[in-house]
């Protein structure tokens, strides 16, 4: 047992980091979320700086883009040409998506202050890709109704999906401990 406790160290301490900080992330990501009192409706604020700043992307191509707090539940419904497109809930805000990036990059390590200057810049990249995505499903879904559910179940997580992936390839093989020196 012991020997392959050590033939698979490197794995086993993998799986330790990355199982204790997805944990620890997604307790505290609950805490946050348990603020909010969803069956009255309400979003979390992070939900809503992100349906707003896609509404501030769409204004580019439409002036009259817009977003309203939705009634009937907790999401933002965002418009597009006097037309809502789509909602904005709170699984759209890609906080779950950053979780599992953080979880990655903390369990194939490198320097501490590499570490925490990538995941920064990794969240910020990833960020931006989720506001800019989900303008892009929202102008994809105005011009290809017909589209909606592939567009939102296929090809727009692919691109978050794909950011973070190359995020993590690029941080293995440049920063983290087992990059090849």
């Amino acid at each position: 047992m012991k020997e392959y406790l050590l033939q698979y160290k490197s794995f086993l301490l993998f799986l330790a980091k990355f199982f204790i900080t997805y944990f620890v992330l997604s307790a505290l990501y609950h805490l946050y979320l348990n603020q909010y009192n969803m069956k009255q409706n309400e979003v979390d604020d992070f939900t809503v700086v992100v349906a707003n700043q896609t509404q501030k992307v769409l204004s580019f191509f439409d002036s009259g883009a817009h977003t309203e707090l939705n009634d009937t539940e907790p999401s933002v419904k965002l418009f597009y040409n006097q037309k809502w497109v789509s909602r904005v809930i709170e699984g759209c805000n890609a906080l779950s998506v950053m979780i599992l990036f953080v979880s990655f990059v903390i369990a194939f390590s490198g320097k501490w202050k590499t570490t925490a200057l990538f995941i920064s810049f990794g969240l910020v990249i990833i960020h931006l890709f989720n506001v800019f995505r989900i303008a892009l499903l929202s102008s994809a879904i105005y011009h290809f109704p017909d589209y909606q559910d592939f567009l939102h179940s296929v090809v727009f997580p692919l691109i978050i999906y794909g950011v973070v992936f190359i995020l993590w390839i690029f941080w293995v093989n440049k920063y983290s401990f087992y990059a090849k020196k």
